[in-house]
């Protein structure tokens, strides 16, 4: 075997393969975006190019998820001729100080996106000595997602930029490819399929099937009684007037834009018989799903949707959607047949039946079994453990649900782990397999049902072929869903290789720098509000650090602001020393008012004690549709906070308009009416006691929780500035730091 050899990668520790050189000597070219079937190196093309940049500057990694940042910045820690302290790895459980100070010195960083970004956004970091950017899974880099907001700063600020870009799948559509390769800044497009010549050698063939499944009849008898709710559904929202009386189904997508539509007539004529459309429209969505659950997981998953769905309609708050389709005598039936019906769904058997194949024919062989839906991955799981010789785990994402926990990201490493070594040759996986995670090839893929996503499905299939040859067998259920999406899938990746190919001959329609200079929103608004005598002082924002997962932040930055990440004792935005904004979307709203937890009046109100001008900012367009809340309450809710606590209500529709209208304001008081920035507020009307509270907290790293608890104990601001390290350091909560920062602030001379 032959080696790389580069002054700055291991001798003997990646081999070289000539395809990987051509496609990374393009990429040193100019900014790329290679497409090169998982499985084949795209790590390496990363490694090549970022070794050649290094001498130029700091080289940057960005990956979207942790699992894929450890592997990544492990792998280059083993292959790269640089000190180990030099590469380093950041994540969002690293403290921000610390990314700070690792920053500085790092010639290699890994990262999550989002960490970037929010380090970018706080001022902790520059672009401006970065010489590459390597975009893993770039075909993510569309909307809102982080990838695009660094791409873009990238490009203000290097002296030198160069951005590589890897994926296996770009996307089906010309649009999708193009906006990805715009928002990335990348100009050229390398691709690479199993059937180029110089990439013959290193493939191995995957036999892919798909089996039939005939669906049991117990199963199509049940089916008749929900389609039969389906129906009446159907039937009252033709009676409303909303679909046509000859329609008999909605697709999802169809129902989405039904949704859209009486969501949106809300907002303009809110009447009764509209509520009671956008309610049927949410039952045809449970029932809709409950079908196909049926059709293509079976008895025991769909028992324990319907047991969801009745959880749901017995809390508290649970929708009246639920609690109707649990009331209705057809579902009760479902649900006490399916209690009784003594079957095993044919896939499960199919299932059984392939893996225990498999591991007869090689006892070392791995499998994974992918599947859409949590419940019937512990299903499946189950009954392999009832096969001999298989020994199955299941493999699910981190998010827990009802009656069902998920896995920590070390429960996750330890059974890809013990699936590498042997301990488990089985792996039942929800999506989260399909990307991110470094999971060694298999033998066999066993698809329980197909997926309606062209990019999951090559990610999927990626999984096996690597080293060896593969098998991938497909489940369909016939006449169910499950075809519709086979089909249509195969046809999506057809249309993705050969979109891809279109592209790499019309380049020249590919314009970065298109998408990065968008129109400001509201630049009418902003521009009414300038005054004439406008000085070139930034207009500076304190924002809460919780906020930054908005794209308010991103969107305030662009608009010329210089922001400020803080944790704030009281709202989301400080705009001047007497205005502050918080800003709730419409789900925020509602969640604060029915949520004892997060009381939205006590929020106003501490607020409003800080402010003399306090507002309220409502995002969002679908206040009286979030949920099902009568309209008059929440009017009152509205006019509660308006007349009893004093705060006026701006409503925006999205977190572009959030954006201009909190720069607006701040441009406004700080440039207009020259009032200053301040992070707590400087209300005059403050009692004695809260006056003294806003001295002690307005030092850094001090709360009012903190503040109060030193004014209770040494009971004047005086005796506070007076005491030494170790009798502040007797009170709770308050460290060796935090007492030696007191002690600076009350005791250093003023140098102003």
């Amino acid at each position: 075997m032959e080696y790389i050899t580069h002054p700055l990668v291991k001798a003997d520790t990646v081999e070289k393969r000539v395809y990987q050189l051509n496609l990374a000597a393009a990429a040193l070219r100019e900014s790329s975006l290679v497409v090169l079937p998982t499985g084949l190196g795209k790590t390496i093309v990363a490694l090549l190019v970022l070794a050649q940049r290094l001498d130029s500057g700091k080289v940057l990694v960005l990956s979207p998820t942790k699992p894929l940042v450890e592997q990544h910045a492990s792998f280059l820690k083993k292959v790269l001729r640089v000190s180990e302290d030099e590469i380093v790895m950041f994540t969002g459980s690293m403290p921000p100080h610390t990314r700070e100070a690792l920053w500085r010195d790092a010639r290699v960083i890994v990262s999550t996106p989002q960490v970037i970004e929010n380090d970018l956004l706080a001022g902790r970091i520059g672009l401006r000595d970065v010489a590459h950017i390597t975009f893993d899974e770039a075909h993510r880099g569309t909307g809102n997602y982080a990838y695009v907001y660094i791409a873009k700063r990238y490009f203000d600020e290097s002296v030198n930029p160069l951005v590589l870009g890897i994926t296996a799948s770009p996307g089906s559509s010309r649009e999708k490819i193009q906006e990805v390769c715009s928002n990335l800044g990348l100009t050229h497009v390398e691709v690479r399929s199993e059937y180029d010549t110089e990439i013959q050698p290193h493939v191995f063939h995957r036999k892919i099937e798909w089996k039939i499944i005939k669906i049991p009849l117990e199963m199509e008898g049940l089916n008749d009684l929900l389609g039969s709710v389906l129906k009446d559904k159907m039937q009252k929202l033709a009676e409303l007037g909303v679909i046509m009386a000859k329609q008999k189904k909605l697709t999802k997508t169809e129902l989405l834009g039904v949704q859209k539509q009486l969501q949106a007539q809300l907002q303009r004529f809110p009447q009764h018989q509209t509520y009671q459309a956008v309610s049927i429209v949410a039952e045809l969505f449970k029932i809709t799903h409950a079908i196909e659950l049926g059709e293509t997981q079976g008895p025991q998953a769909l028992i324990r949707y319907f047991e969801r769905l009745e959880h749901e309609a017995s809390s508290k708050g649970g929708s009246k959607a639920s609690k109707r389709l649990m009331d209705d005598v057809r579902i009760l039936k479902s649900v006490h047949a399916l209690k009784k019906m003594d079957v095993t769904y044919p896939k499960i058997d199919a299932v059984k039946e392939l893996v225990a194949e498999e591991v007869l024919r090689n006892p070392e062989s791995r499998v994974i079994v992918f599947t859409n839906y949590r419940d019937t991955s512990e299903l499946v799981t189950h009954a392999l453990k009832e096969v001999e010789g298989v020994r199955a785990v299941r493999f699910v994402g981190q998010a827990s649900k009802y009656k069902d926990t998920g896995l920590t990201q070390r429960q996750q490493a330890e059974i890809i782990e013990a699936f590498k070594a042997g301990e488990y040759n089985t792996l039942v996986a929800t999506s989260v397999a399909e990307e991110g995670l470094d999971i060694p090839a298999t033998d066999l893929i066993v698809f329980y049902e197909p997926v309606p996503s062209e990019i999951r499905s090559i990610q999927r299939k990626g999984r096996t072929g690597r080293k060896h040859e593969g098998r991938i067998v497909v489940l369909m259920a016939r006449g169910s869903k499950d075809e519709a999406y086979y089909w249509s899938t195969d046809n999506k990746e057809k249309q993705m290789q050969k979109r891809i190919g279109e592209l790499r001959n019309s380049l020249g329609e590919i314009n970065p720098n298109k998408t990065m200079v968008q129109k400001a929103p509201q630049r009418q608004l902003l521009e009414f509000t300038e005054s004439k005598d406008q000085t070139q002082t930034q207009t500076q924002i304190y924002i809460d650090h919780r906020e930054i997962r908005s794209t308010v932040a991103r969107e305030l930055e662009r608009l010329g602001a210089r922001i400020k990440l803080e944790t704030l004792e009281v709202g989301d935005y400080a705009l001047s020393d007497r205005v502050c904004v918080e800003r709730k979307t419409t789900s925020d709203l509602l969640s604060t008012v029915t949520d004892k937890g997060r009381n939205l009046f006590t929020q106003l109100s501490d607020i409003a004690r800080n402010y003399e001008r306090p507002i309220l900012i409502i995002e969002g367009r679908d206040l009286y549709t979030q949920r099902r809340i009568h309209p008059n309450a929440i009017r009152g809710i509205l006019a509660a906070i308006t007349v009893d606590f004093h705060v006026p209500i701006i409503q925006t529709t999205d977190p572009e308009e959030t954006a201009a209208i909190i720069y607006t304001i701040a441009k406004r008081e700080q440039t207009d009416k020259k009032r200053s920035l301040h992070q707590h507020g400087k209300k005059t009307s403050q009692t004695l006691k809260e006056q003294q509270e806003y001295v002690i907290s307005s030092i850094s790293n001090i709360g009012p929780v903190a503040a109060r608890k030193l004014l209770q104990h040494f009971k004047s601001i005086r005796a506070i500035t007076s005491a030494s390290e170790d009798e502040l350091t007797e009170i709770g909560g308050i460290g060796k730091k935090t007492a030696e920062r007191i002690r600076e602030v009350t005791q250093s001379q003023y140098k102003g």
